[in-house]
């Protein structure tokens, strides 16, 4: 007997489908909202903004895009409303794009920056939620490696089509406007989706008085550690591309170039180490960490040719991260505690994150070495609380 659209579930053909389908989606996405941050930076820096502005505006819009995920989760976990969520966040996220055009001062696109990011945070734990019911049929590393990877297809798109625009009218208002092109096609794709799979968004509770009190497993919060230390000593690209812009080395134009060739690597990043992720677990993401450590001094401390090899394992590094990321939560956790886990997992994230890029952005000013120093060491301090997490994972439950 057929399964009627209340109870339909995902098989490994539909599940497919909606991964796919979902990275389309985020195809379009990343096309308009990487291409805005990936000029963010110099944007900020011609309406007067220091290297501490800049670094904290992209922490702060981390820390709003991660530790607003808190309320979103609780949301949509006490009311199911997975789609209705998905939807909302993804409209504010798209609206803040062509805005950028409209921003005549720096704590006017710094709002800007923030209001993207909180658009990103509504729609975060209800659509990873719903694509990790798919990845339980293909494979979670899977899964979220292929929708990374066709989401990192758009965030190289994107930066070359800002590169395009500045290079024919040099004017970053009219980049953040041809921007504004995907953006509407990111809300019309979404809701075709959320048409075709609203059986995704529909995630039952088990029963019982023990399932209202259950908790998240300790092996995730060992996991949250590492991942919190990986994110205060990564840098964000707005950082990276002010030093380029600043230290002269590179022109304008090539910075968002770069930036697209480093979310080509990260979406190579993605598939590689998401496949690698189902056949042997979460120790794959100890070279990941040994990879993100080396990009720093490159990009910091070197010329044009390091800082181009260190865009690139930047880049590689943040695909291995955003994919593994949210497939390992899923193989800890179980569906009806994801949204929770996924928001939890990502506030800590962003607040480290805002906590690092903040530092970063300070000591920029003051020393690039000491600002390398402090990204590698909370790199290596990762290691310690991710294999306690391996370990706890490969133990007996």
């Amino acid at each position: 007997m057929a399964a009627t659209p209340s109870s339909k579930v995902f098989d490994r053909r539909s599940g497919l489908a909606f991964i796919v389908a979902f990275g389309i989606v985020s195809f379009f996405a990343d096309m308009a909202y990487e291409g805005m941050r990936g000029i963010s930076g110099p944007f900020l820096a011609t309406l007067g903004a220091s290297g501490a502005i800049v670094g904290t505006v992209a922490g702060t819009g981390e820390l709003a895009g991660y530790i607003l995920r808190l309320g979103s989760s609780r949301i949509v976990e006490r009311t199911g409303l997975y789609w209705a969520v998905t939807l909302a966040g993804y409209a504010i996220q798209m609206l803040a794009v062509p805005l950028m055009a409209l921003a005549g001062a720096w704590w006017v696109a710094a709002l800007l920056i923030v209001m993207e990011r909180t658009g990103k945070a509504v729609r975060n734990p209800a659509a990873n939620t719903m694509q990790s019911r798919a990845g339980e049929k293909i494979g979670q590393g899977w899964a979220f490696g292929l929708h990374e990877a066709m989401d990192q297809a758009g965030a190289l798109m994107g930066p070359l089509i800002a590169a395009l625009v500045l290079a024919h009218h040099g004017r970053y208002e009219a980049a953040f406007l041809w921007l504004g092109i995907p953006a509407v096609l990111t809300l019309v794709s979404v809701l075709v989706v959320s048409i075709r799979f609203p059986y995704a968004g529909r995630i039952e509770r088990p029963s019982g008085a023990g399932a209202a009190q259950a908790g998240l497993p300790r092996v995730f919060w060992f996991y949250v550690a590492s991942g919190a230390l990986t994110a205060f000593g990564f840098a964000d690209y707005p950082l990276i591309a002010f030093h380029f812009s600043k230290a002269h080395v590179m022109s304008a134009t090539l910075i968002p170039i770069l930036y697209s060739v480093a979310m080509g690597a990260s979406g190579a990043g993605s598939l590689v180490f998401g496949r690698w992720f189902d056949a042997r677990g979460l120790a794959v993401l100890a070279p990941g960490l040994v990879i993100t450590a080396g990009s720093a001094p490159l990009l910091f401390l070197g010329g044009f040719d390091l800082a181009v090899l260190g865009a690139l394992i930047w880049g590689l590094a943040l695909g291995i991260h955003d994919a593994i990321m949210n497939a390992a939560v899923a193989t800890m956790v179980p569906a009806h505690l994801r949204a929770r886990a996924y928001g939890f997992f990502t506030a800590i994230y962003g607040v480290a994150w805002f906590a690092g890029s903040a530092a970063m952005g300070a000591l920029y000013d003051r020393s690039l070495l000491a600002l390398v120093i402090v990204s590698v060491v909370a790199q290596a301090a990762a290691l310690a609380p991710l294999v306690v997490a391996i370990r706890a994972q490969r133990g007996p439950a």
